[in-house]
């Protein structure tokens, strides 16, 4: 499928309004000049950041946009209560492009308009905030940066642990040696999901653009059965997609360790065989030189849970081994124990006596705050979209991995490709269904 130039595809897909005039410089706004932000996507994640927004004094929420017309009624119920101006409902994302009062876009779509979304409006002149993983392959998230940097827009993934005070904290005390020499990193992202229900295509719902749902990807019979998390034309997986926040938290606490020499993938779909493709168990392996990062993945561990959120914002710990979404840093002189979103983080030394302790709290907020100051003064933000591609790059590679057979895969960090299986290489890009095509040249 041929890629449209940028003239075809703006004209295409974004609309007049919207076209070839963003390369100047972004404006600078006054210390009191409100933000005025849309919303793309209105599932539980999209509606929570809108509402978050919404509360803030110096964010108006203008656009909520969601193809399926049944979103609109909590999320408009939401922003409403939050804020005193009503926001226009739309089911075509482009109007919200068009508009040239607006500074920015949320993005917190299903993973497959990831991508587009965010390249799409920072063409438009928009700044965006784009949920995590950051990309639904290799080559959209090299487009993105190139996107953003073009555009001269701030990009920020939702890997919101960046900003918390306490991830920050343990970043510390591992960068100051007293963990030692640090060689193995062990991720978890163990827990329990339902079988998807089999039942047959039916019509689309009234009031649902479906076609627009799918956008770039392929359009598939509706099915409401199917879920999109388990399905590789719209998503990562279930596991990649929440690992993400573990993945990238284990590059924050090894100083943004960049990419790693080789990956190889084992498991498959063992226990949930419901007709998803993607695996329900994932354990994978990063080799980074003398450093190796190993994940420990499922879908099917009942008694392996995620931090309650009781625990989260509280002087608490969580039961480490029964802990789904935690980290382990093993050194030569120490082990420390990290937990995402709130979790906190413990220490023991050498004779395993408990050394160090740092409760934790949740970064929404502060992820939040960072991105509108950002917005203000131009700086990058704390999860960059060079910092989020780097991150989603790991997702990527383990299920290429499994792609190809579980083999083991020699990765080329300067070009972004499997140097020992061109196989592999058929992965790191989708083809795209016209006209939402992402393009060589954004």
């Amino acid at each position: 499928m041929k890629s449209l130039n940028r003239r075809e595809f703006m004209k295409g897909t974004v609309g007049a309004a919207a076209s070839l005039s963003v390369l100047s410089q972004p404006r600078v706004r006054a210390a009191g000049e409100k933000i005025v932000m849309g919303v793309m996507g209105l599932g539980g994640r999209g509606t929570y950041l809108a509402e978050k927004f919404a509360e803030r004094p110096d964010v108006e929420i203008a656009y909520l946009c969601d193809p399926n017309t049944r979103r609109f009624a909590r999320a408009r119920e939401a922003v409403e209560e939050a804020q005193d101006t009503r926001p226009k409902m739309v089911q075509d994302f482009r109007k919200i492009l068009d508009d040239k009062s607006v500074d920015a876009l949320i993005n917190a779509t299903p993973d497959h308009w990831h991508g587009l979304g965010t390249i799409m409006a920072c063409q438009a002149g928009k700044d965006v905030y784009v949920e995590k993983p950051m990309s639904h392959n290799i080559f959209e998230g090299r487009k993105m940066i190139e996107a953003a940097r073009k555009y001269k827009r701030v990009v920020q993934v939702g890997m919101q642990s960046r900003s918390a005070a306490y991830s920050g904290k343990a970043k510390e005390y591992i960068q100051s040696g007293k963990l030692g020499d640090i060689y193995i990193i062990r991720v978890f992202n163990m827990m329990q999901h339902p079988m998807q229900r089999k039942v047959p295509d039916q019509p689309v719902p009234e009031g649902f653009d479906y076609d627009m749902w799918c956008g770039p990807a392929p359009k598939l019979a509706y099915n409401p059965g199917r879920q999109w998390l388990n399905q590789w034309e719209y998503s990562v997986g279930s596991i990649p997609g929440d690992l993400i926040h573990q993945l990238d938290m284990s590059r924050f606490l090894m100083n943004d360790i960049p990419y790693p020499k080789t990956v190889s993938h084992a498991g498959g779909v063992c226990a949930l065989k419901d007709g998803r493709e993607i695996p329900d168990t994932q354990m994978v392996t990063f080799e980074y030189g003398p450093l190796t990062l190993m994940t420990e993945s499922a879908l099917w561990t009942p008694y392996i849970k995620k931090i309650p959120g009781n625990i989260r914002d509280s002087d608490q710990f969580p039961v480490w081994p029964f802990c789904s979404t935690r980290v382990e840093i093993l050194g030569t002189e120490g082990f420390m124990y990290y937990g995402r979103h709130g979790g906190g983080w413990q220490v023991y030394d050498a004779n395993g006596e408990l050394v160090h302790s740092e409760y934790g709290r949740q970064g929404d907020k502060e992820h939040q705050d960072n991105f509108i100051d950002c917005i203000r003064t131009r700086k990058r933000p704390n999860a960059d979209v060079e910092i989020g591609h780097k991150s989603a790059l790991l997702c990527h590679m383990a299920n290429i991995s499994y792609r190809v057979g579980n083999l083991k895969l020699d990765f080329d960090s300067q070009t972004e490709t499997f140097t020992n299986c061109d196989e592999a290489n058929k992965y790191i890009r989708r083809e795209y269904r016209e006209p939402w095509i992402v393009p060589e040249n954004v």
